[in-house]
């Protein structure tokens, strides 16, 4: 994704995936050989920001990767190790996987960016307490850009013509009489044409409907506006039972209860959603 920023300049934002430590040797030399591809086909005046899961852990040696590496690196560099930003942060606000077996926390999202371009970033770090049905944690960077808004052209909303008030007889009385007189006032042409009389006439009535009739007010509505109150409910039930996997995520009572709260909010939003619809039909 390509986004205008100020001074003719671009911000160019890819996501991506790269092969887990198993995966054979030809598949990582592919991924990294189409992603140094991407960037030498991206403008050189572009910033970039690369963010995904690189499946890497690169280690605390900072003084072999000067300029690249910082000093807040976590645990051994592996063979999947790159050249990757650091993180200024606490250790549980860097580490992004949990190991399912050993439970040892891993660095393996990154966020990767030109080095010119760092003092664009104000803060990267973990999010903990964010759900996003993935065993993976959030992770958030903050940027400093000023992007240039493209030119929006002027639009107006159109408004419907409430016709629906013409079942009233005093409506309908009042424009059989008002649309009569608005068509004879209209001034006299020397030379009419097709076109113009159709004109006059279609701004004139459209003008008296929107006078006499006014518009509607109608607002259209979805399934959630009338079950607001039960989804805050079980969306509270979720966040509390997330909240308590994560005080503890080594009890397999609070990720088996966190897990039913998920599957019971999924079965009861369908649930509403259908009933909604059944009742419209």
């Amino acid at each position: 994704m390509r986004l205008p920023l100020e001074k003719k300049q671009h911000l160019t934002i890819s996501s991506v995936y790269a092969p887990t430590l198993m995966a054979e040797p030809a598949d990582k030399d592919s991924f990294y050989t189409d992603l140094r591809n991407h960037l030498n086909n991206t403008p050189v005046t572009d910033k970039i920001l690369i963010l995904g899961d690189f499946n890497a852990r690169v280690g605390r040696d900072f003084e072999a990767w000067k300029g690249v590496l910082g000093r807040h690196g976590i645990g051994n560099c592996n063979d999947n190790g790159r050249l990757l930003l650091e993180f200024q942060q606490k250790k549980h606000l860097k580490t992004t996987w949990m190991h399912p077996r050993s439970k040892d926390w891993h660095l393996l999202d990154y966020v990767l960016m030109r080095q010119r371009d760092l003092r664009d970033v104000l803060h990267t770090r973990v999010m903990p307490s964010a759900e996003c049905h993935t065993d993976h944690r959030l992770v958030r960077c903050k940027l400093k850009l000023q992007s240039k808004p493209k030119p929006k052209k002027k639009s107006y909303p159109i408004k419907a013509i409430n016709v629906g008030s013409l079942s009233l007889d005093e409506v309908r009385t009042k424009i059989q009489m008002t649309l009569p007189q608005k068509l004879d006032e209209i001034p006299p042409n020397d030379d009419p044409t097709p076109d113009i009389l159709w004109e006059n006439m279609k701004s004139v009535i459209l003008k008296t409907s929107e006078e006499v009739l006014g518009h509607t007010k109608r607002k259209n509505k979805d399934w959630f506006d009338e079950n607001d109150q039960n989804i805050q409910k079980l969306l509270a039930n979720k966040r509390a039972a997330h909240q308590a996997h994560l005080a503890n995520p080594n009890c397999s009572e609070k990720k088996t209860t966190f897990r039913q709260v998920c599957h019971t909010l999924q079965r009861k939003l369908r649930e509403m959603q259908n009933d909604w619809w059944t009742h419209l039909a």
